[in-house]
């Protein structure tokens, strides 16, 4: 296979910039000279391509690991294009006229003349289709091709790219095959002012990043170690490269991190160059990252400690007053008649340029500190990414002398959460530009795109940690930084498919920290076909499976022990131990039927709503409205959505708990109740959970629903009590969910629910809960209720 890589480069920054444009131009030839018909034939049929090799735990070299990873990749852009265009709900044919046309590099621009309103909704990189004709039902275009929008042109125009020499079906020499349809394409582009429909299809920003990612792995310092999965012989145990935590912070350390969270941190303070920690559920895996972050900010070397225990560096020799001018106003090119920080009374050391929103204290660096690392922590997803930002800023890290103060971060990307704004890129340059403007007269000076983008890079290098998403990272706002970051930490690393992962690799890391749990959630993979073949197979777990070695945090603090006594033994080989405060007896807990672990048996049915892969089953949904009324009735302080939350895994079934939710309780039903899928409740925790597990049928399997992973996560995001609603008939047809049942039946936790779900049935099976409960204390003479059946005359009845 005749890959296209690129030469290794001293430098990341250019490497990263000499890989993208070869790697780059290789994907956009494939993927513009695609045929959009016959990837819509061709998602319909079950046959795997050829060339497709599953992902292996080791490879022998750089091709080697290409020939596996970029077909699989390709193969992820054929289902995103397919699927972009079935999630449009709104986006309409657009008709453009073709302003002016050129031939570049193998590819040919043209300026696509359109209305205003079309252009602000297409941003860079989003993948158009160009044809002469509407894709109406019924019709057969005659010329048509992809387009790819590089940038929004002038007023009323795009500029985009297309590729017309020929269709790519083969990736193993990416050689052009000749194409009539393109070949139509190219004479009409050659006339000026024809006109032609537009239709945008997707956005292909994450992959191509991802892409340009998995090519310079081969510049990549780490780049044997990922091949192979193995430490290399010198990584480990070199004293020269261990650093030491000042005692203070040490002490902090010992006081309140447990042996397994202290065991992470020093395995990250040996300077390995890859470091995996494993955080089950509730086990306090981000304030281990909190302690990292406290930990490699101020640490220094261990050969260099002082008798102070301070570093004790070289010093060049100092620069006379004039070269330090020089020198610093090279280091503030947004200064502009004087610095604007002189305008802000210090506090407390803060410059006011990197707001906290809470009342911890800004850092004061220490004229000692001769150490500096500069730390970039990444995400896959925005949601993921906001959690550890808002831990940051609310809590605060701690510094060598064990004092709490915030560091001077940035997010970076799209959609921050309203509570970390303070301390999103845009408005930081918002603030430093307002205060250029004062300095100015109110006379704005510099404020262009060019001037932004010197301030963004500013920002950047003066932050001692930047947050962004793993995608956003591969950016080229990051080309223009100073610096190079010193260590990535990945939170969630096994939520991302490899390419992904090494976006962030490229800026010069030294140190990289894979945090997750491969046994929760799954990256997401929109391809079944590079699914099944392992790409969505994270870093972390590739690792792991090779034998990589693990930090394993293994005490929890969130589930109540008869919570996590099952996937302990199931997912975490009996290994998790339980923290101090977890065995707390709640209210609810006096109904055997309120948990903490309870398993309702409902003989419901699914059912598939037209045109959607998702499933529904109305008969648990009309039980968990039942259950949760009862629920709510009898204890009111659960009437709360920070409190009581509804999962299931098909995202049409949390559309109907949703609407029936609302119909029974209310427009603000949502204040009362969180209902999310499993996928969207990842992180996050609530003192009451109910479990909808949708699957009622017999011997048609389960689904996605047998993932494990999502079951783990489904289980465990409740502290006091889960109550799974499902159908046990169905969902012993797994290994693991009949292991589940099981349990539930040994633990006297487990019931039959009869059918129908109305509040007076449901009555009968509080009495039944509350006797069995009270047969089991000595004084109790009380036998147990009959299992109650109602009659069709008394159900018409009610």
């Amino acid at each position: 296979m005749a890959l296209e890589t690129t030469t290794p480069s001293p430098s990341p920054s250019s490497s990263l910039s000499s890989s993208s444009s070869s790697s780059l131009n290789r994907f956009h030839r494939i993927v513009l000279s695609w045929d959009y018909l016959r990837l819509v034939a061709e998602s319909k049929k079950k046959n795997a391509p050829e060339d497709l090799k599953p992902v292996k735990n080791t490879y022998k070299d750089v091709d080697d690991y290409l020939r596996v990873f970029e077909p699989l990749l390709f193969e992820e852009v054929k289902a995103q294009i397919v699927q972009g265009r079935d999630e449009e709900d709104e986006t309409d044919w657009q008709k453009g006229a073709v302003a002016s046309y050129t031939e570049s590099d193998g590819f040919h621009k043209v300026s696509m003349a359109v209305l205003d309103d079309f252009r602000e909704e297409v941003s860079e990189n989003d993948l158009l289709l160009l044809s002469k004709e509407k894709f109406e039902e019924g019709a057969t275009p005659t010329a048509y091709a992809f387009a790819l929008v590089e940038n929004r042109g002038g007023r009323e125009t795009l500029a985009l790219r297309t590729f017309l020499t020929g269709e790519v079906k083969k990736l193993r020499k990416a050689e052009p095959e000749h194409s009539p349809r393109l070949l139509r394409m190219f004479s009409i582009l050659k006339t000026t002012e024809s006109f032609l429909w537009i239709l945008r299809i997707c956005s292909l920003s994450t992959i191509m990043r991802e892409y340009v990612a998995l090519h310079s792995i081969v510049s990549l310092p780490f780049k044997d170690m990922i091949l192979s999965a193995r430490e290399n012989s010198n990584d480990v145990d070199v004293e020269d490269r261990t650093w030491n935590v000042p005692r203070p912070l040490m002490n902090h350390f010992k006081t309140y991190l447990n042996p397994s969270q202290l065991d992470a941190i020093h395995a990250g303070l040996s300077r390995r160059s890859f470091v995996l920690i494993q955080g089950p559920p509730g086990t306090g895996k981000t304030q281990t990252i909190l302690g990292l972050l406290s930990a490699v900010l101020h640490s220094a070397p261990a050969r260099v400690q002082s008798k102070s225990g301070l570093p004790a560096g070289k010093h060049r020799a100092e620069l006379q007053i004039e070269d330090r001018y020089s020198q610093w106003t090279k280091a503030s090119p947004w200064l502009v008649g004087g610095n604007p920080r002189d305008f802000i009374m210090p506090v407390d050391g803060d410059d006011g340029f990197f707001p906290t929103g809470n009342e911890l204290k800004p850092e004061v660096i220490s004229s000692n500190r001769k150490y500096r690392v500069h730390v970039l922590v990444c995400a896959p997803s925005n949601s993921a990414l906001d959690e550890i930002v808002l831990r940051v800023l609310r809590t605060g890290i701690h510094d060598e002398n064990d004092h709490v103060y915030n560091p001077k971060i940035v997010r970076i990307g799209l959609k921050p959460h309203h509570s970390v704004r303070a301390v999103s890129m845009d408005y930081l340059v918002e603030q430093k530009l307002a205060g250029v403007d004062r300095l100015a007269g109110n006379v704005k000076q510099g404020s262009g795109g060019a001037y932004r983008e010197r301030i963004r890079a500013s920002i950047l290098d003066e932050a001692a940690i930047v947050f962004s998403t793993l995608s956003f990272s591969g950016s080229s706002l990051f080309s223009r930084m100073n610096r190079v970051f010193d260590v990535v930490i990945i939170d969630e690393a096994a939520q991302a498919v490899e390419p992904a992962t090494l976006v962030p690799l490229v800026h010069g890391c030294r140190q990289v920290f894979l945090v997750g749990d491969p046994v929760q959630l799954p990256a997401t993979v929109i391809s079944p076909t590079a699914g099944k073949f392992g790409y969505g197979t994270s870093l972390f777990k590739r690792f792991q499976e090779a034998g990589f070695p693990v930090q394993m945090l293994n005490v929890q603090y969130r589930m109540h022990p008869k919570i996590s006594i099952f996937p302990s033994k199931e997912f975490y080989g009996g290994s998790l131990q339980d923290g101090d405060s977890v065995d707390r007896k709640c209210s609810w807990h006096e109904y055997c039927c309120f948990g903490p672990f309870c398993f309702f048996d409902i003989k419901g049915a699914e059912t598939q709503p037209s045109g959607s892969g998702s499933w529904v089953n109305e008969q648990e949904v009309e039980f968990i409205v039942a259950l949760y009324y009862k629920l709510a009735t009898l204890y009111p302080e659960l009437r709360s959505s920070s409190l009581v939350a509804i999962i299931s895994p098909y995202r049409y079934q949390v559309k109907l708990l949703r609407e029936h939710f609302r119909a029974t309780f209310g427009e603000q039903s949502d204040q009362v109740v969180d209902i999310n899928t499993v996928d969207g409740f990842q992180g996050r925790e609530k003192e009451v959970v109910i479990f909808s597990c949708v699957r009622a049928n017999e011997g048609k399997g389960i689904g996605f629903v047998s993932d494990f992973r999502r079951m783990n996560v489904g289980i465990t995001r409740a502290r006091s009590a889960v109550l799974v609603v499902g159908s046990a008939s169905t969902l012993v047809q797994d290994d693991h969910w009949g292991n589940l049942v099981k349990s539930a039946k040994d633990d006297n936790c487990f019931f039959e629910v009869c059918f129908p779900y109305f509040l007076k049935s449901f009555i009968l099976l509080i009495s039944a809960c509350l006797a069995r409960l009270l047969e089991h204390l000595p004084y109790s003479r009380m036998q147990k209720l009959p299992k109650v059946r109602r009659s069709e005359k008394k159900q018409k009845e009610v």
